[in-house]
This record gives structure tokens, C-alpha cells and sequence, in this order.
């Protein structure tokens, strides 16, 4: 396969998916912030724009206004609008390597938050749209899934999706840092916090399911961080990523101890071979900081190894 289409491939996997969890946050984000007061709403939007990581600085007070420049700002790359267009840009550039159904469903969604209504329609009810954009990803990876073969094409797909997803978890776990390490520190606020962090990685029922509703810190962390079934748990990502990675290896002949495997290896070790008070009784934010550099480890690998390769790159393989 020809490296502009696996890399297009990756990145139209990595932005809907970020388009997604971006939605989500924000959907999460207006719905609570409904029950908090001015204090509580200010640091919300705080952990909001660190989790995303957006500077605090370029964004407005006000919640809507700040949620409203998220969506549709498209000087912003990491706006939601900005995210699908990218992603549909790199569709459509290999049109003819992806299956109809799926071009059809990224160019719906794309055709529906470039309406000229659909600012109005943002106005009038952000949760909506929303919802237009969770759902317009959710059935894409689902037409993906039923009418794109299962090779080294859309395993390219899978490995951008969770290499993104892991990333946004762990985001998301940096910017609510301190209150999960102060496990002594704990209110109604707090419980709030909770919900809105397991909301945000469409998690809270799941996480009732398999803890009660009794929503504690280190609890939520094990969940999110080391849980093997939990589509958006991290650990639960690197295994896809490292499998995903191993498999285009088979196919392309590629070495087995190679960087690029060394690299998804090391960062689905560091999972399986830890427990949550191990981390818990380190320093939490490091630990998070390193999983953070490991993904861009990953990402950098798979660009040498399968897009901006050298020649002496390909030969060794």
C-alpha cells in the first residue's frame, strides 16, 4: 500500500475520532455545568480546555461563547467543524481506496455542520448537534467495519483511532490530576467531577456496572487506565494498537523487533505488568506524562516506518 494512502487513512481515523470526543466533552460539559455554581463553573472550564489542550488564554469566559468557538472555529485545526473537514479532505483524496458507504457517511456529516443553518440550529439547541456529530462518527466506524475489508488498510484506521483515543483519556486524566491524587479531599463538587470525567469517556454506566455508583478517584483511575474491556480505557488501546501494528507488520513483512513494535510494546507493557496502588503511590501526573510521551513515541515510529521512510529505512526492513 501506497504510503500517502496509509497516511490518510490514519489521519481521517485520528481526526473523527477527535471530532467525537471533542462533542462529547462539550455536550458533558454545558449539561453539568447546568449544577454548578460561578466557582465550580470557572474551574470546569479550566480542566475542559486542559483536557482538550487549548490555551486557557485564547478562549472566552463565557461557556457558551467558548464551547460555540470549539465547534465552528475553523482557524482552530482542532475545532470539531475543523477536525471533520480535515477528515473528509484526507477521504477524499483517496476516494477510490475506501468503500462508498463509507465516503457517503463522512460526506453527510461533513455536509451537516457546513449547513448555512447550522449555527441557528447550534443556538438553539448545542446538544443536538452534538449528538449529530457522536452518532455521524459511531456510524461511520460502523459502515467502516461492515464493508471495509479487514486488512492492512483498515488496520492503518484502527491504529489512528486508538492511538487518539488513548491520548484524549490520558488528556483527560492529566487535567483532573490533583483531585484524583488527594483521595482525602472529597464533596458534592467533587462528586460532580466524577461524573463529568466518566461521562466524558462515555463511562459512567459502565463503570456503575462494574463498581456501583460509589464513585471513587482511584476506582475511576483503574477503570480508565487499566480495564481490559472498556473500549476507552487506555490500556484497552494499546492493546488494539499493538495488535493492529503486529498484524500490518505480518503483511508487510516487516521486522518484529522493530522500533515501531518496540515502541507499541513498551507502552502496552507498561499496563500489564502495573497495578493501580503501584501507580497511585508514585507520582500520578509523571506517570501520566510518560504514557503521553509514549503515544507520540508510537506515532513517531509509524511515520518513519511506513510514511516518511528513507530508503535505507525500506531496505532494512
Amino acid at each position: 500500500m501506497l504510503s500517502r494512502v496509509a497516511d490518510s487513512l490514519y489521519w481521517m481515523s485520528r481526526y473523527l475520532e477527535r471530532a467525537e470526543h471533542t462533542a462529547r466533552m462539550l455536550d458533558v460539559h454545558l449539561d453539568l455545568m447546568l449544577d454548578q455554581g460561578p466557582r465550580s463553573r470557572s474551574d470546569s472550564n479550566k480542566i475542559l480546555l486542559q483536557s482538550l489542550a487549548f490555551k486557557e488564554s485564547e478562549t472566552p469566559e463565557d461557556a457558551y461563547e467558548m464551547a460555540r468557538r470549539l465547534t465552528f472555529d475553523e482557524a482552530n485545526p482542532n475545532s470539531i467543524v475543523s477536525c471533520i473537514v480535515t477528515a473528509r479532505e484526507n477521504a477524499r483524496q483517496i476516494r477510490e481506496q475506501i468503500s462508498t458507504e463509507m465516503y457517503e457517511q463522512l460526506n453527510r456529516l461533513y455536509l451537516s455542520v457546513r449547513a448555512p443553518d447550522v449555527k441557528e440550529i447550534w443556538n438553539a439547541q448545542p446538544s443536538e448537534f452534538f449528538t449529530d456529530v457522536k452518532e455521524g462518527s459511531h456510524l461511520f466506524s460502523g459502515v467502516a467495519d461492515e464493508t471495509f475489508a479487514h486488512g492492512e488498510a483498515y488496520l492503518f484506521m484502527r491504529v489512528g483511532k486508538h492511538l487518539e483515543r488513548a491520548g484524549a483519556t490520558v488528556n483527560l486524566l492529566r487535567a483532573h490530576a490533583k483531585g484524583l491524587s488527594d483521595v482525602s479531599q472529597q464533596s458534592a463538587t467533587s462528586y460532580l467531577e466524577w461524573v463529568y470525567l466518566l461521562r466524558s469517556c462515555t463511562s459512567f454506566e459502565a463503570y456503575c456496572k462494574e463498581y456501583t455508583a460509589d464513585l471513587r478517584p482511584e476506582r475511576i483511575l483503574e477503570f480508565l487506565l487499566l480495564d481490559k474491556e472498556m473500549p476507552r480505557s487506555v490500556r484497552f488501546c494499546a492493546t488494539q494498537i499493538e495488535e493492529s501494528l503486529q498484524t500490518i507488520a505480518v503483511l508487510t513483512n516487516r521486522r518484529q523487533d522493530s522500533r515501531l513494535l518496540r515502541s507499541a510494546g513498551r507502552l502496552r507493557a507498561r499496563f500489564d505488568y502495573t497495578s493501580i496502588d503501584e501507580i497511585l503511590s508514585g507520582d500520578l501526573p509523571r506517570f501520566l506524562a510518560e504514557v503521553r510521551a509514549q503515544c507520540g513515541a508510537v506515532h513517531g515510529a509509524l511515520f518513519a516506518t511506513y510514511i516518511g521512510y528513507t530508503v535505507e529505512t525500506a531496505v532494512a526492513a
